[in-house]
């Protein structure tokens, strides 16, 4: 896996407008009517930290992986929080930490990037081999009915700081006898400090899912499957939900 490497450096200019602290608060809510005496997370997938923080702030001791050491140096130049927040650099499909925690999270589509069948029950083992008995694996991800209603199309982003300024275009490519969306992303960045210019590109591949698959997954993984909704709501998915969560619990 190569993402994330020079978009590391774009990634919270780019999602700047993205509420961290809502959705901490929103997973919060999942944990606590499933698991109320939860204390403890593991983040995979955890990007530059941005949700960590938060839920630092509800709480919780926090322990946050992720596959990109650039996005690791971001989370951990970040953190204020001391000892109830540390970073691990690691791969969703093999990571072993030694450790037990009362939840497992993964926000923001990192289970979609489990694009094989081999990858995705490879990342159920993992959350599975990191749970408390009785705890709980919370993740969101790209929900088939929707992608294939509302088809992905391209689109472009801009966002400025005091430092610079971004021009996104994602572009995707659908593979519907795979589940999977390939988006090439092309960034267009403008120093205002300096005034250089520089242009990259990425190419991410996003696994959608449906909820059978889903509920497949857990049995095959020693889960149940607990509960969907679409994202940031308490609905029931449809055609219209693009992104939807679900909470599973670990069975012994």
């Amino acid at each position: 896996m190569t993402v994330f490497n020079k978009y590391a450096r774009y990634y919270d200019l780019l999602y700047k407008d993205k509420d961290y602290a809502g959705e901490a608060v929103y997973v919060h809510d999942l944990i606590q009517q499933n698991s109320p005496d939860a204390s403890s997370i593991l983040n995979i997938g955890c990007g530059s930290g941005r949700h960590d923080r938060e839920f630092v702030k509800l709480g919780y001791q926090v322990t946050g992986v992720d596959f990109s050491d650039e996005m690791l140096a971001t989370a951990r130049r970040e953190n204020v929080h001391g000892k109830n927040l540390e970073y691990y650099q690691g791969d969703f499909r093999t990571l072993r930490l030694g450790r037990k925690f009362d939840a497992v999270i993964s926000l923001f589509h990192v289970v979609g990037y489990q694009v094989s069948n081999a990858d995705i029950n490879a990342a159920f083992t993992t959350a599975y081999s990191h749970l408390n008995p009785g705890g709980i694996f919370v993740f969101d991800f790209w929900y088939g009915p929707a992608v294939l209603t509302n088809l992905p199309s391209i689109r472009v982003k801009e966002m400025e700081d005091e430092f610079y300024k971004i021009t996104r275009i994602a572009q995707p490519k659908l593979h519907v006898n795979r589940n999977v969306v390939d988006v090439h992303f092309q960034i267009f960045s403008n120093n205002l400090t300096d005034g250089t210019h520089s242009e990259f590109t990425e190419n991410h591949s996003v696994r959608y899912f449906f909820l059978p698959e889903i509920s497949l997954l857990c049995e095959q993984n020693k889960f149940k499957l607990i509960s969907q909704n679409e994202w940031l709501s308490q609905r029931e998915p449809d055609v219209s939900s693009w992104y939807v969560n679900v909470v599973c619990g670990a069975l012994p």
